[in-house]
């Protein structure tokens, strides 16, 4: 799996990159179809979506996931960084177990 993560308007730090970093690598599982063939590439996106606000969802994350012949997509807006790409992950993983589904 090659992932590419990316950060808008913050600073990327190694803690957070790990997270992100760790909550992909559960999804691996679900993905064994495509990583024997070696065409998952995963782009994430972390941003702070302003810097004048301190309150609200003022975090998004963004998740693409391209399997060779199919491209999933997940996005979430929310007051912490971390609960974003953990909702970003939960919305991810649902895409994959319906894309599944429906190609088998």
């Amino acid at each position: 799996m090659n992932l590419d993560i990316k950060a808008t308007n913050l600073e990327l730090t190694p803690a957070i990159k790990q997270y992100i970093e760790t909550k992909i690598s559960g999804l691996s599982k679900f993905l064994e179809k495509w990583e024997k063939s070696g065409k998952i590439n995963v782009k994430f996106e972390l941003a702070r979506t302003t810097n004048h606000h301190s309150k609200g969802e003022v975090f998004y994350a963004e998740m693409n996931l391209n399997l060779g012949e199919k491209m999933l997509r997940a996005e979430h807006s929310a007051e912490d960084a971390y609960k974003a790409i953990d909702k970003v992950k939960d919305i991810m993983k649902e895409e994959i177990i319906e894309f599944k589904e429906k190609s088998e």
